[in-house]
């Protein structure tokens, strides 16, 4: 199974985040020195994914002008002698072939991956939501591609989440045949609290089949009024073709505040320069409070 395409929906209003986003983009917000849709494609990108399709809007060409070269900017760094931040700004537009779909209304995550399929055509792909950042020793979406590529099937990528959460998400019930690999026999979206079939969530990773587009074709709208993809999910549950992986790694949600926030300190912890006089901050602020 040969799988180079990634479909990164990023059409939303990310309401979540506003007033931030009120004119940016919530994936162009910062986490630490990068937007937050630069660490979904270098994901993607150390994975293995060669072409990245934006599902987008019209107020949202930002988000593919920051994977373009700015000559203007470039030259100011040239001719500054700034010479390594150059070739950072640079890496960032050769990192991978960039494809835009546009979506007119925006009506689900469903919606959006539908909007893709003369794209992908009869290849299998990669789905990353834009505001779901995964890190680890191994990339999220490696971890579904690789088993996507030994059981030949759709995969989606969960984590456990705690009780008082399960309505937020999408929620597997299924069987677990290998250690953190599932069979999954059925799918339901936001559930109330105390009636999830499990506290297996999904999170926005998914590798699929070409076949995916023919139950998103024949959805009526779901949660929301929306075309939910787990809708689309249950039908290949149903026919015994979708398995569940549990994520390894650190999953923050960039749409969430407190997610958010805690990235940044994350990433600042790991840059050897800033960790020493983080810690000294943090723990002002901790004992003032």
């Amino acid at each position: 199974m040969v799988i180079k395409k990634v479909i990164i929906p990023v059409a939303g209003w990310g309401t979540r985040s506003l007033p931030a986003t009120k004119n940016i983009p919530k994936e162009m917000l910062p986490i630490f020195k990068k937007p937050v849709v630069q660490h979904v494609v270098e994901e993607a990108m150390t994975s293995g994914l060669t072409d990245v399709v934006f599902i987008n809007n019209q107020n949202k060409k930002i988000i593919e002008d920051h994977f373009d070269y700015n000559l203007s900017l470039e030259d100011v760094l040239k001719r500054g002698g700034k010479l390594e931040i150059l070739a950072e700004v640079r890496k960032v537009a050769e990192m991978v072939n960039i494809i835009s779909v546009r979506q007119k209304k925006q009506l689900g995550l469903g919606h959006a991956v539908l909007c893709a399929k003369e794209v992908c055509k009869n290849d299998p792909f990669a789905v990353m939501v834009g505001d779901d950042l995964m890190f680890g020793v191994e990339p999220g979406i490696k971890q579904l591609i690789d088993a996507a590529r030994t059981e030949n099937m759709a995969v989606v990528g969960v984590i456990e989440v705690p009780e008082a959460k399960v309505n937020r998400y999408g929620i597997i019930q299924g069987e677990e045949f290998a250690p953190g690999m599932y069979r999954v026999r059925s799918l339901v979206e936001k559930p109330p609290i105390g009636q999830a079939p499990s506290r297996l969530a999904i999170v926005g990773r998914y590798v699929l089949l070409p076949e995916i587009f023919d139950h998103l074709e024949n959805l009526e709208p779901g949660v929301g009024g929306e075309i939910q993809l787990t809708d689309a999910l249950q039908g290949l549950a149903l026919d015994n073709k979708l398995l569940a992986v549990k994520l390894r790694g650190q999953r923050f949600d960039a749409g969430d505040w407190v997610d958010y926030l805690t990235a940044n300190i994350y990433f600042a912890l790991q840059d050897e320069e800033l960790r020493d006089d983080i810690v000294m901050r943090l723990r002002e602020l901790l004992s003032c409070s």
